[in-house]
């Protein structure tokens, strides 16, 4: 394994504003082994990087992306093909990881095969977490039939109805069976459709989606294996019934209000927005050939999502970093700091990539942060995103270092 030794760092840890200057850290193994204030000794052979007063702080983490997603429309990403799909896959994880994302949590459509291609290093990516196919009840967001087709019965086909980013699952027992197979395929938690979306054909918006015995079906399968639930949801209704029926984190939440952010926020409830990809839809969701029907909807969302985050942060709710971008729109990745901007402070934004978002994933002190036994992920921002979070939203341009797993991806040193 690599051996490295930073020196002259100022070093944020992802959770503390007081970040200590001239500080020594000493990587091997793939972790973080000592943290001093004092030169620090390493084996011969240690690559020595001078970090020059920079900030020494965790790799990012995107919490909730789609590695998959090669197109902004769920028909054309199906049609394509698996090789297609990949190559975008390889691209898109390829671009995060330059832009300082150490760690992405795939939570619908990536499965084993990806996450041990990434793994072994066949191409370089962050670490890869997934949550598998996605649950979704018939009708539900998951569902991206149109509604002209005919379903296809039991007597005549015995198949599960499925899409690259979902299955449908209705009752307890398919909801504990389907729940069950994809944390039998390796899946990190299990997400689920807790209401209306945007890109599903068939359902509103403000439909709440599964019944309370679904959900406490698929929170306690996650529950028995250490996992969790997360579940897809845009109005207050769907975010208060997940979050009362157990589920762990709340992807979108945009339509929230006051009342129900106090309860998130009470219950000890994560959410993790995801604003860059309803304003790239907005602005190129036409162009792009987003259907009509879900650029309809994506406009009314957008109405209220910087909103929402002032509700979420108000109320002091958890809020994790997320992206949710489709196609092209991939590069847009870093945005997401530019946009949440407008409400939360750049050290709460550093939390929400870093410690929030490894609290939530149920790995707090192994990612998204900065002390002796985590994982050596890390990176060296030219500059202190304290008071400039700008330095974040460059793309990978104002990083000096990118490590990973120990591992220097690039280094300018």
């Amino acid at each position: 394994m690599h051996s490295l030794l930073f020196k002259n760092a100022r070093i944020f840890d992802g959770t503390s504003a007081d970040c200590a200057e001239g500080q020594w850290l000493r990587v091997a193994d793939g972790r973080i082994q000592e943290i001093s204030a004092q030169p620090l000794q390493a084996p011969e052979g240690t690559r020595v990087i001078d970090v020059a007063g920079r900030t020494l702080m965790p790799g990012l983490i995107d919490a909730h992306v789609h590695a998959f997603a090669s197109d902004v429309a769920v028909a054309r990403i199906e049609a394509v093909g698996e090789a297609y799909r990949t190559a975008h896959a390889v691209r898109m994880l390829g671009h995060a990881l330059d832009c300082g994302f150490t760690t992405v949590r795939d939570i619908g459509g990536g499965n084993y095969s990806l996450y041990k291609a990434a793994a072994d290093g066949l191409f370089r990516a962050p670490h890869f977490h997934y949550a598998g196919k996605i649950l979704s009840m018939t009708g539900g967001h998951g569902d991206m039939r149109q509604i002209e087709q005919t379903p296809r019965y039991a007597p005549a086909c015995a198949c599960v109805e499925a899409n690259m980013f979902s299955v449908m699952a209705d009752g307890v027992d398919e909801c504990l069976k389907q729940a069950r197979e994809q944390l039998r395929q390796g899946a990190h938690c299990i997400k689920l459709m807790g209401s209306g979306g945007v890109a599903s054909p068939t359902d509103p918006i403000w439909m709440n989606q599964y019944r309370e015995d679904e959900i406490r079906a698929i929170v306690g399968e996650c529950e028995a294996r250490r996992s969790y639930a997360a579940a897809h949801c845009h109005p207050a209704s769907a975010v208060r019934r997940c979050v009362e029926y157990g589920v762990r984190a709340i992807e979108h939440g945009t339509l929230i209000d006051a009342e129900t952010a106090a309860f998130v926020a009470a219950r000890g409830a994560y959410i993790v927005p995801t604003m860059v990809i309803i304003h790239a839809l907005v602005e190129m969701g036409r162009e792009l050939g987003f259907p009509a029907q879900s650029q309809e909807k994506v406009e009314l969302v957008a109405q209220q999502a910087i909103s929402g985050l002032d509700l979420m942060r108000s109320a002091g709710v958890k809020v994790v970093f997320g992206t949710d971008l489709l196609g092209s729109t991939y590069t847009q990745q870093c945005r997401e700091f530019t946009l949440r901007g407008q409400v939360f402070t750049p050290l709460e934004l550093l939390r929400q990539a870093t410690s929030t978002a490894a609290e939530m994933m149920l790995m707090q002190g192994q990612i998204g942060c900065v002390q002796v036994g985590a994982q050596a992920d890390l990176i060296v921002v030219d500059g202190d995103p304290l008071r400039d979070i700008g330095l974040l939203a460059a793309d990978g341009r104002k990083l000096g270092c990118v490590v990973r797993g120990g591992e220097v991806i690039r280094s300018d040193r």
